[in-house]
């Protein structure tokens, strides 16, 4: 008997904000396979006797290999479970999402992506920003801040994030936020552009934190926490 795969976005962390498709399939899951931020509150929705599993990355810490995520996802549904694969805010952007769809197409396992809210659209929502506005930004981009090995990836576009008609937002940005900041000086980005660093978006600790680049880089020099975090930088940080 084969199984089903929901992959369900969880959202930043406030069991509020999940939709109600993604609180109907943690609801009816046999087993859930949950990252560290879509843990607490949002696994509540379980029924009682569901496999829970801790499967999340958190960088500098020990956490499953990808391969192993993805066999897990392939044996329960291969033993006729409806699992939920739990993602934090949307699962599909940065969450290695196509890396464990390629193996459930491969093990030919049945799948559903529900979309949820990410981590950019709520880190804007709590500073009362929006993304977008007209004639001054124009284009919104997200962008990872780490490579596979956690430095800062080779092949950026520098210029295309240097334009001051964007809205830019960095996921797991801070180890790698000052050598990227002078990069980016150097392809044209103004040394006083607004930043906004937004740390444990939606939970109770929630951390923003107004700034420039120039002075987010230099703190990030030395002071980084380890909460999860991403940083804004444009026009529409500053409102």
């Amino acid at each position: 008997m084969s199984g089903f795969v929901s992959f369900v976005s969880s959202g930043p962390g406030d069991p509020e904000l999940l939709t109600v498709k993604a609180v109907d399939r943690l609801q009816k899951a046999d087993a859930i396979l949950f990252d560290d931020l879509s843990a607490g509150a949002i696994l509540e929705h379980a029924k009682p006797d569901a496999d829970l599993v801790g499967v999340g990355k958190r960088a500098g810490r020990p956490s499953p290999k990808q391969d192993h995520v993805s066999q897990l996802l392939v044996d329960y549904a291969k033993d006729g479970a409806h699992v939920v694969r739990l993602k934090s805010g949307d699962s599909g952007i940065f969450g290695r999402l196509e890396e464990e769809l390629t193996a459930l197409k491969a093990a030919s396992v049945g799948f559903e992506i529900i979309p949820g809210v990410t981590s950019a659209c709520a880190a804007a929502a709590a500073a009362g920003i929006p993304l977008t506005r007209r004639l001054v930004a124009r284009r919104v981009q997200f962008v990872t801040g780490h490579d596979v090995a956690g430095a800062l990836p080779g092949d950026l576009n520098l210029q295309a994030l240097a334009d001051p008609g964007a809205t830019t937002v960095l996921f797991m940005p801070k180890r790698t936020f000052p050598e990227l900041a002078e990069k980016l000086f150097a392809s044209g980005l103004r040394r006083d552009c607004p930043a906004l660093l937004a740390e444990n978006v939606s939970h109770a600790d929630q951390s923003l934190t107004r700034t420039t680049m120039a002075e987010l880089a230099e703190t990030l020099k030395s002071e980084i926490s380890s909460a999860p975090g991403l940083i804004l930088f444009g026009e529409l940080a500053e409102s």
